[in-house]
């Protein structure tokens, strides 16, 4: 049998190019890999030293703040953000989706479909759907912008509420808040540009509201809600010029080494840290002592009311906070895990923020603020059709499909936007993950997603990483 004939071109590789065997290969290369790993490590050098030239110095060489205000990428409709979090996976079945053909279904049973336990009415001129549990926030129902096609990717809360933060489930990454601050800074230079009040410390932590790589100037100040929200504000040993003077002094030297070695994010975030410390032992015990504010107000909101106490002082907290200028809040209301106990839990959860937050929508409107204010409102995914425990009182975890809504910002008012199937089990139209949502929150604050970068370890990161579409049918 005759061989095949080879071509010229396979017969000139063959005769012309030496025989490298593997060991061979790697002894004649290996020296290769360090030069790959200085060019990568040079690369990244030149452009931290280039990123934190241009945040920390002016023209005429004097320090400016990393977190001073910048301009937005284009146009924006919204300045700041205020983002209510409902830990635990509300009930989407039973608040702000609406399901007829599930009530029709009967009270459950293990594994079976379960009516919702309360009735839908519409609401406003808009006549939006909401659930019963919410009579205050029905009054405002014509501010809503319902997303009832939402999704993630996991039923289980710990990926699920990073993932929510921060766009990775798996991965240790920068907050929403974070990178606001960072593309946008912050137009209150003395409070923190982030702020995250009563947030949970499991599923996540500081993780939720942290800064990961990016440099921690811009991370978020976790406070608690009440006058008393930072513990130990005052200086007891110093009085405020002695303390300022010792402040100057220590801060000349920090930016004379900054000056020396530029692009050290730790320095920096110590200059800016001491700073703003300073400043806000004047600036917290004046923004979180509500006791000025008039009675009207007090009674929209419902903090001398037990039972929208707390949760009424931080939204209050939340208003302040927006005239100071601060670009990113965050409130924390737990306990919406109902796996059992469905009515009364729910029934607890929504008379403790219902009035208030119907009261910060009311309070931003009549202020002239909810224009240029976004109020993001969710959990971390939805409840199940079916009953979770057999006892008709119980749902289960659901990542296919839930609901959130959006308030103010330039988003449309009165409008649903995105469907669950028939009985509510998955998203089928208007369909938003959460690199969908973290977008179209950075267009309405006039940043472009995947413009918004930070060069990190080699490359460049950004929030919706390679996803990521704004919904544009929710913009006004």
């Amino acid at each position: 049998m005759t061989a095949p004939r080879q071509t010229f071109a396979a017969r000139t590789c063959r005769d012309t190019l030496p025989v490298v065997d593997r060991r061979s290969f790697l002894q004649n290369t290996a020296a290769g890999f360090g030069w790959l790993a200085a060019t990568a490590l040079a690369h990244e050098w030149t452009s931290r030293r280039a990123v934190s030239a241009a945040e920390t110095t002016k023209p005429a060489g004097g320090y400016v703040s990393p977190t001073a205000p910048k301009p937005p990428q284009f146009p924006a409709a919204a300045k700041r953000v205020i983002f209510l979090f409902m830990e635990g996976g509300p009930s989407h079945l039973d608040t702000f989706d609406w399901k007829p053909e599930l009530a029709k279904l009967g009270a459950g049973g293990k594994s079976r479909p379960l009516a919702p336990v309360v009735d839908f009415r519409p609401c406003g001129k808009s006549g939006l759907m909401l659930g019963a549990g919410f009579p205050e926030l029905a009054k405002q129902a014509d501010e809503l912008c319902l997303l009832n096609g939402m999704k993630t990717k996991t039923p289980s809360h710990h990926q699920a509420i990073v993932s929510m933060h921060t766009g990775s489930e798996n991965f240790v990454r920068p907050s929403l808040g974070s990178w606001l601050v960072y593309g946008l800074g912050t137009e209150s230079q003395d409070l923190p540009g982030f702020i995250t009040i009563d947030p949970i410390s499991h599923n996540g932590g500081a993780q939720n509201y942290g800064s990961a790589f990016l440099p921690a100037t811009f991370q978020g100040t976790r406070l608690s809600s009440g006058s008393r929200s930072v513990p130990n504000i005052a200086n007891t040993h110093l009085a405020p010029g002695d303390q300022r003077k010792q402040l100057d002094f220590v801060q000349r030297m920090n930016r004379r080494m900054l000056a020396a070695q530029p692009g050290q994010p730790e320095l920096e975030g110590v200059i800016e840290s001491s700073e703003l410390a300073f400043q806000m032992q004047t600036s917290v015990p004046a923004t979180f002592d509500i006791g000025d504010e008039p009675r009207h107000v007090r009674d929209l909101y419902g903090v001398d009311d037990g039972t929208t106490e707390r949760f009424g002082q931080a939204c209050l907290m939340a208003r302040r906070l927006c005239e100071k200028g601060v670009r990113f809040i965050q409130l924390t209301s737990a306990g919406w895990d109902h796996h059992n106990n469905l009515r009364e839990g729910l029934q607890g959860r929504w008379d403790a923020i219902d009035r208030p937050i119907a009261g910060l929508i009311a309070d931003l409107k009549q202020r002239d603020m909810l224009k240029d204010t976004l109020i993001v409102w969710g959990g971390e995914f939805g409840r199940s059709v079916a009953d979770d425990k057999g006892d008709g009182n119980g749902r289960g975890h659901q990542a296919k499909g839930f609901s959130m809504w959006m308030a103010g910002g330039g988003v449309k008012a009165g409008y649903r936007y995105g469907a669950t199937d028939e009985l509510g089990g998955a998203a089928v139209e208007g369909v938003m993950d959460m690199h969908d949502l973290h977008a179209t929150i950075l267009h309405l604050l006039g940043l472009d997603h995947e413009a918004l970068t930070y060069r990190y370890a080699g490359r460049d990161f950004r929030l919706t990483e390679t996803g990521g579409k704004v919904a544009r049918e929710i913009l006004a």
